[in-house]
């Protein structure tokens, strides 16, 4: 067995430690900055913009174009993914509740605008499935209860 001698210094092997990790550093910001450009598509930013203007039409304080472009891009995010599943629907029911946590929990009836943000949402961004989330918006006991 042979072993080869080492010819290079200890200062030229620290050098080339130092240029690799300088090259691989500006590799990771390069590909953060690509990352979170290519999230940012004209398809995002469009159905954004319609749903800032929904929102402000049915008279909320819509959030910035930024934000929901960032949680919604441009496929509706977790709002798509199932919103006729049994687990989104009992999301959404746990949420129309007195507030009160384990047995003194209680089903209210909740002010019809509560469902309204989500259902601009799936109607701009999973238009395929507005008629069954709306039927089951309809089935919900919703009320006008805070008079606005």
């Amino acid at each position: 067995m042979s072993t080869v001698e080492e010819t290079q210094t200890a200062r030229e092997r620290s050098t080339l430690y130092v240029i690799l990790a300088i090259v691989f550093g500006l590799l990771m910001v390069v590909g953060l900055f690509a990352f979170r450009s290519a999230r940012s598509t004209a398809e995002a930013e469009e159905k954004a913009a319609q749903l800032v203007t929904e929102l402000e039409n049915a008279g909320a304080r819509a959030p910035s174009q930024e934000a929901i472009v960032r949680v919604l891009g441009d496929d509706g995010g977790a709002i798509c993914a199932d919103p006729n599943g049994a687990l989104s629907r009992a999301t959404l029911l746990a949420q129309l509740a007195n507030g009160s946590g384990g047995p003194g929990s209680r089903p209210v009836i909740a002010d019809s605008r509560v469902v309204q943000g989500e259902l601009m949402v799936i109607k701009i961004y999973c238009p395929q499935e507005l008629e069954e989330f709306q039927e089951f918006v309809n089935s919900l006991k919703l009320s006008d209860t805070t008079g606005g």
